[in-house]
């Protein structure tokens, strides 16, 4: 049987539907909104009692045909790897989902997304999380509530905050916010903004949590109206006696030894601990009779605790630190000297080295996703997370998801702040890229800060340096009680409950992500993360420029310099030549790159700006245009005939100075003036019957 289910959120209407498509899913739903359609359908196999984790899989898949699309590639039309914008969408949406199932679930659970239709005028990835929640619920899997997705943009006409708004409309407003979450709280965020005061985000996530307790209760009527068998999950086993092991064994001075500013030093400790275990219980252990990888675990849950509780009683953490302390803080630029622009940035253990690299516009990078129209970047950020970074050896492969994730995320915090080509007539483009060498938490926020102070080395005068800081938070459920973190490292981060990334300077923000544990946070426990979270930015941003306070007044000398000007768009075909011989004749000459606009506009990169100089005057000359009264000297005399001279004012270009033109007084022949190879000083008196250009030798003394 098919059910339907409409609803207005905002002024946008939303379709739900199932019953139809997908039979066999466990559960499936087709979800309208606007012109957007999309399909979830979710489903969970059987438990494994012995999977270290929760094996679930989120993935989106836009498809070319959704916006009436073949794919660019002339070999390849078939859909492969799918584009970072799908990736971001299948991350958001398991971060959202993940922390509603039960703790300790084994079930392998698989949720897929197909974009079957778009406008392609923005983005449908709000739409693919409350599609996921609804599927999930319609398979009857087993999460604590009902979730959705929107996202909020500020309205460039009324500066008013704005549901679902289109691509022009979030670059107008200099808003993208992305909030997931229930009825009850908010559970996943993810923003970029254009310097943003701390307390319009605010408003905004309240604005957007409206919205999703509208569409959550929209759900809920909608799944009402079918028949959902609820799907029992398989939960590790409880291993009493091996928690009984680590209670009678472990005591509170063991666990207090764990602490440290280096990871190495908590692990030592751990592994200490670890080691006086399995000595103590060695019989048992190989008799069979306690799992050693179950007690390895409780140990980890008695150490969070305590890691947790000491925080509560003392106010110290891990590593010494109050809970609203930054880790010690260097700095240095410049490190790779040959290169455009450098930087590495040190925050307690975590090291990110930043490199920027300069191009010209040919290096614009073009996005051809399934879901909107093709654009172009000229501003790209790369994050690398080698396995050294954490101590680890494995292979190295394609950047995954949370390399892809970060990125972005440190892309969208600058992005604000960088020269623009229209505003700004800055016609570079700029790749930076962040090598994680040493990580202990908040590996992002210093690629950000790392970022900044690479621009700035370079000379790129970016409007306002930024710095970002990861935020974290425990949380007591049986009292109610909470204390944010600020700059949190990865045992903070893996045992927290909340990891909020914010960018931005002392005045606003530029990105915003949030992950969480818990089931939601309120909005009031975000007010005061944001409080502390610029508190702690400014400290960060002060440190660094300390170090780099502005700018450096000039680029690299090692990156290319760009030198822009404009012909008659006419002549655009000159330039070229037939078959690109012109051009390319021009490049491999003078060893430059040349652009060309469809305005006219020429734009040429090169290292060596005296290079620069003469492809510059080789394509003037080839589009000049003669006026009268222009002038030339050393022109160079080519042909000598009975009625004048021929002269080369311009490279290629000839015309006639006649003999009457040639001096003040009666000159009998030419060759009693000039010879072939003279040079002389020539300017333009005209145009002849056939529009040919005529010269005087006379009229330029």
């Amino acid at each position: 049987m098919i059910h339907t289910h409409a609803v207005s959120v905002g002024g946008k209407e939303y379709t739900f539907e199932t019953g139809r498509l997908a039979l066999q899913a466990d559960g499936a739903v087709l979800v309208r909104h606007g012109d957007t359609a999309v399909l979830f359908t979710a489903g969970m196999g059987d438990g494994n009692p012995d999977a270290g984790f929760f094996p679930l899989t989120v993935d989106f898949e836009p498809k070319y045909y959704a916006t009436g699309k073949i794919k660019g590639s002339r070999f390849v039309k078939r859909e492969a790897r799918p584009p970072e914008s799908a990736i971001l969408i299948s991350r958001m949406t398991d971060r959202t989902i993940r922390p509603l199932f039960p703790k300790g679930i084994t079930n392998e659970v698989q949720i897929i997304g197909n974009l079957l239709q778009a406008a392609g005028d923005r983005n449908v990835g709000p739409t693919a999380i409350t599609a996921a929640s609804t599927a999930v619920q319609l398979a009857g899997l087993p999460i604590e509530a009902a979730f959705a997705g929107v996202r909020v943009g500020i309205d460039p006409a009324t500066h008013q905050f704005m549901l679902d708004p289109s691509y022009v409309e979030v670059a107008n407003g200099g808003l993208d916010l992305v909030v997931a979450g229930t009825a009850d709280a908010i559970t996943m965020v993810e923003a970029g903004a254009n310097l943003i005061p701390d307390e319009v985000m605010l408003e905004a996530l309240e604005f957007a949590h409206k919205a999703i307790v509208e569409l959550c209760k929209a759900q809920m009527e909608f799944v009402g109206k079918t028949t959902v068998t609820p799907k029992v999950p398989t939960l590790k086993p409880e291993t009493p006696d091996e928690a009984e092991a680590i209670a009678s064994s472990v005591t509170k001075a063991d666990l207090d030894t764990i602490q440290g500013a280096l990871k190495k030093d908590i692990k030592a400790a751990i592994d200490a601990i670890k080691e006086k275990l399995k000595v103590q219980y060695e019989a048992q252990i190989e008799a069979g009779e306690l799992d050693w990888n179950a007690m390895k675990k409780h140990l980890d849950k008695a150490f969070a605790k305590n890691m947790r509780e000491n925080v509560f009683t003392t106010g110290k953490r891990l590593d010494g630190r109050t809970v609203t302390e930054v880790r010690p803080i260097t700095c240095e630029v410049g490190i790779l000297p040959r290169l455009h622009g450098s930087a590495l940035f040190q925050r307690g253990e975590t090291q990110a080295m930043t490199i920027l690299t300069v191009g010209g516009p040919g290096d614009t990078k073009i996005i051809d996703d399934a879901d909107r129209p093709e654009f172009t970047q000229s501003y790209i950020h790369h994050y690398n997370f080698p396995p050294y970074s954490v101590g680890e050896v494995r292979r190295l492969r394609a950047p995954g998801r949370r390399e892809i994730g970060h990125g972005l995320l440190a892309q969208r915090a600058l992005e604000a702040v960088i020269p623009s080509k229209e505003d700004d007539a800055f016609p570079y483009v700029l790749r930076l890229v962040s090598e994680i060498l040493t990580c202990n938490g908040s590996s992002s926020m210093a690629s950000v800060c790392g970022s900044t102070l690479a621009l700035m080395d370079a000379g790129i005068k970016i409007k306002r340096p930024i710095a970002g800081v990861a935020m974290g938070l425990l949380n007591q459920a049986e009292t109610g009680e909470y204390r944010i973190l600020s700059d949190i490292q990865s045992f903070e981060d893996f045992d927290g409950d909340m990891d909020l990334k914010v960018t931005g300077d002392a005045d606003g923000i530029t990105a915003l992500q949030m992950d969480i544990k818990v089931k939601g946070l309120k909005l009031e426990l975000l007010k005061e993360a944001f409080v502390q979270a610029k508190t702690a930015r400014t400290e960060i941003l002060n440190k660094m420029l300390e170090t780099l306070p502005e700018a450096r007044s000039d680029m690299s000398n090692f990156a290319p310099r760009v030198t822009s000007f404009k012909i008659n768009p006419d002549f655009i075909r000159v330039v070229i030549g037939k078959g690109g011989e012109t051009i390319q004749g021009i490049t491999a000459k003078w060893d430059v790159k040349i652009d060309l606009e469809d305005d006219g506009t020429v734009m040429i990169q090169s290292v060596d700006g005296e290079k620069a100089k003469g492809a510059e005057a080789e394509i003037r000359a080839l589009v000049y245009e003669p006026e009268i009264g222009d002038k030339f000297e050393n022109g160079v005399v080519k042909n000598v005939m009975d009625f004048g001279v021929f002269v080369e004012y311009m490279p290629g270009k000839e015309a006639l100075v006649h003999v009457s033109e040639m001096a003040d007084y009666r000159v009998n022949h030419p060759s009693d003036m000039v010879k072939e190879g003279d040079t002389v000083n020539v300017v333009v008196v005209g145009a002849d019957k056939m529009g040919r250009t005529r010269l005087s030798m006379k009229q330029a003394d």
